[in-house]
């Protein structure tokens, strides 16, 4: 099926087969849900072992009580795993509670109100304020920077990571660019890897840009390979050797490897960014729960114990990747319908319509009994300026689940895009 190329009289035809397809659709009433990357209930039962796993034993390797008040930083042996995922300095890690979006949250809101090199480097006494979002991206990045009043820029998300002629440009003309977010393996939401050389010219930016800007480098899939480990080049090392290390600012967390809602979560910078930011830190909270990081601890000893839990992951999500890919090349490739992303681990395809149809692709799948995630979700503001993207994500519904939601996305896909054409040639 190629538009560009069929005749109105093709098209109508196209459009009441397509209209009636979907019709049988909706009356199956359907409610199946692909919006969001959650582990489903067979990838948190992998981690189920840490429920008692303690057996009465709450001291950590250093003889800590667990149990008691204090150490800000994390157990040392979740700073170390934290160290590993992230490939960073132990001494350059904190460990925290389960979510890595909490850190991110307060790591700007220690930039903004209070600055990493003292009270004059606090972002809000610079005026204003803005940051670099690859699009498509991350929707909740997006809304920190709402929460913060930080204006944010897009550009555009190539194979290789995000456009860096672009982004120098920004960061070397516009002094108010305070930062720009990366998700640097399996980008959410297209599945890209940063290549070497995007990774080098990211850490170069602080030599670039305004005194104080940050790259907010979200590795939330450092370890969510599919096959086998793909690998990333090492931001750390390579800020380090460029004399910008304190332009880094790192973050991981064990939220899609244990159990989602109780996990660990890490954040890494160079020691003089830790000293600052634990004096924020420091003020909201005596310490982590060491508890929970025990247990991680003892079920995750290392990294080698991390990964080959992992493979298990990989062994449950593959089959619903395959099933989302599968009905996309069988009934896409080769038209002009759409385009999309194969990725190699992480959590979503990334789809894009006809220019114009996203929104409307949404609508009528969510009429159909199936919820997808907004369409203009992975742009600032929602606003997809082509109304194009679409995320989706398999990992919830089983893998017969996600057959039927494809089934009804295709259809969707279709019969919005032939409505579009045959409205374009009235």
């Amino acid at each position: 099926m190629n538009l560009n190329n069929a005749s109105k009289d093709q098209l109508t035809q196209w459009e009441q087969q397509l209209s009636a397809e979907y019709a049988a659709i909706v009356a199956r009433k359907l409610s199946l849900d692909l919006t969001r990357g959650k582990p489903s209930s067979d990838q948190l039962s992998l981690s189920d072992a840490m429920d008692g796993i303690l057996k009465g034993n709450y001291k950590s390797q250093d003889g800590t009580d667990t149990r008691n008040y204090g150490g800000l930083e994390g157990l040392p042996e979740a700073r170390q795993l934290g160290a590993d995922i992230l490939g960073v300095k132990v001494t350059e890690v904190l460990a925290q509670g389960n979510s890595s979006l909490t850190l991110m949250f307060q790591t700007l809101l220690h930039a903004v109100h209070f600055g990493f090199e003292g009270p004059d480097s606090a972002w809000r006494r610079q005026g204003p304020m803005k940051f670099i979002c690859p699009v498509p991206g991350y929707d909740r990045h997006f809304t920190l920077c709402e929460q913060l009043g930080i204006d944010m820029l897009t550009v555009p998300m190539t194979a290789d990571g995000p456009d860096m002629d672009a982004v120098e440009t920004l960061v070397q003309t516009d002094p108010a660019i305070k930062g720009i977010w990366c998700v640097p393996k399996y980008s959410n939401p297209t599945g890209v890897i940063y290549s070497d050389a995007v990774v080098a010219r990211l850490a170069g930016l602080g030599k670039l840009a305004s005194p104080g800007f940050k790259v907010f480098w979200d590795n939330a899939y450092a370890v969510h390979d599919l096959g086998d480990s793909l690998p990333l080049a090492n931001l750390m090392d390579l800020a380090r050797a460029a004399g910008t290390e304190n332009s880094v600012v790192q973050f991981a967390s064990t939220s899609k490897i244990t159990h989602a809602g109780a996990g660990v979560a890490f954040v890494a910078m160079s020691e003089a960014n830790l000293k600052s930011f634990k004096q924020s830190l420091g003020a909201q909270s005596i310490g982590p729960d060491k508890v929970n990081q025990l247990r991680h601890m003892r079920l995750l000893p290392d990294l080698n114990a991390l990964l080959q839990h992992m493979k298990q992951h990989a062994e449950i999500l593959q089959p619903r990747f395959d099933a989302v890919l599968s009905a996309l090349d069988t009934a896409f490739a080769g038209t002009d319908l759409g385009q999309w992303e194969k990725p190699a681990g992480g959590y979503f395809v990334s789809f894009d319509t006809r220019p114009g149809c996203a929104k409307a692709v949404v609508k009528l799948a969510a009429e159909a009994g199936v919820k997808l995630t907004p369409a203009g979700a992975t742009f600032p503001y929602g606003l997809d300026p082509e109304d194009r993207n679409i995320r989706i994500a398999p990992s919830v519904p089983t893998v017969a689940e996600v057959v039927g939601a494809m089934d009804v996305f295709v259809t969707c896909v279709k019969l919005v895009a032939v409505r579009q054409q045959l409205a374009n040639l009235s």
